[in-house]
């Protein structure tokens, strides 16, 4: 299968293109803009692949869209580019209806003109896949049950009125046109190379550093926590095998509040990298919650599960001791990230 994907040097489409070249045999063109979050190092050896070609340029601009789709000839796309970032959304939410909405409709209209030129075959085989959020679908209270496909959108931010936004043009595309989508929604990922603004990575290297660890409000919104390679897997399956015009709830049923997470990581950190001060949990501030602050995402992946026999081979626990093994073999990496003066603003939230 020849994919299109898009983002592919950032955190979730670098995975998937390392996922990719190493297990399967499909050709990847990597359509990235290479903002400030995204890492050709994140693709690993996928890098120099025979089976990988990078492109960069931006899902809003319409000729290069069509460029790529009409040289590659995709048989699927896997659409992940996007702004992500809940702090950066509150303070500059035009970059976000640019990029998630603005670009993914230039992302739908190229494909659907791509595929009016397929043969009958070709338009049969062809898949739109839509990477998205369960932040579209607001937010949980104690005791309410997970999202699922049937959750109806309640975006309580702009980064997910955007994403809803991009879900919902998605959908139009499938109903109005017949462009053969499939949806995926997520919790959140973890893992390796992601960009250390998000709280996990963030935590992992304040806490290396021994300097203050950041914690919303009182620390107790809950979040559903998914490995950024289980996901991975689970996204190429997608588009391997699912039926257009289906949604899939896709996550690990493990939900933690941020305050026991940010704990986790300390006690790991102090087993791996003891402190002369001591335990790592005096470095836990309090700071004032964010406006609009969801307090509980959780994801019902029982559909997804079925349809793909598939479930998320990592805990918690193993995927963030993992997560932290890395952070700590890679500290060039993020170090050279942390020194780049125009990210420090926003390096210094909390999540």
């Amino acid at each position: 299968m020849r994919l299109l994907i898009t983002g592919g040097c950032g955190f979730i489409g670098s995975a998937v293109v390392r996922h990719v070249l190493k297990s399967t045999q499909h050709q990847v063109l990597n359509y990235d803009k290479m903002t400030y979050a995204a890492s050709e190092l994140a693709l690993e050896t996928g890098g120099h692949h025979p089976r990988h070609k990078l492109v960069v340029a931006d899902i809003t601009d319409a000729a290069a869209v069509r460029q790529a789709f009409d040289e590659f000839q995709p048989e699927a796309v896997m659409h992940l580019a996007a702004e992500s970032h809940v702090d950066r959304s509150i303070d500059g939410p035009a970059d976000f209806v640019s990029t998630n909405v603005v670009g993914t409709f230039t992302l739908l209209a190229a494909a659907r003109n791509y595929v009016a030129g397929l043969s009958a075959e070709g338009r049969a085989k062809f898949r739109f896949h839509h990477i998205s959020t369960d932040e579209v679908f607001g937010a949980l209270e104690t005791g309410e049950p997970a999202f699922h496909e049937a959750t109806a959108y309640d975006p309580r931010s702009p980064y997910s009125a955007t994403k809803a936004a991009s879900d919902h043009l998605v959908r139009a595309w499938y109903h109005t046109y017949g462009l053969p989508v499939i949806v995926s929604n997520t919790t959140n990922n973890y893992g390796p190379w992601q960009f250390p603004e998000k709280l996990i990575p963030l935590m992992i290297i304040s806490a290396i550093e021994e300097k203050p660890l950041p914690v919303y409000g009182d620390g107790t919104n809950i979040r559903d926590w998914l490995f950024v390679e289980d996901h991975a897997k689970a996204l190429v399956k997608l588009v391997e095998t699912a039926q257009p015009g289906k949604t899939y709830c896709i996550g690990a049923r493990q939900p933690r509040n941020n305050l026991d997470v940010v704990k986790a990581i300390c006690r790991i950190l102090d087993r791996k990298l003891p402190s002369p001060d001591g335990a790592r949990e005096r470095l836990i501030v309090f700071v004032r919650d964010r406006p609009g602050h969801d307090f509980r995402y959780e994801i019902d992946p029982s559909n997804a599960e079925s349809y793909l026999n598939w479930t998320a081979e990592h805990d918690f626990e193993a995927g963030l001791e993992a997560t932290i093994d890395w952070y700590l073999a890679h500290q060039d990496w993020w170090q050279a990230i942390r020194a780049k003066k125009y990210h420090g603003e926003r390096l210094g939230t909390a999540a």
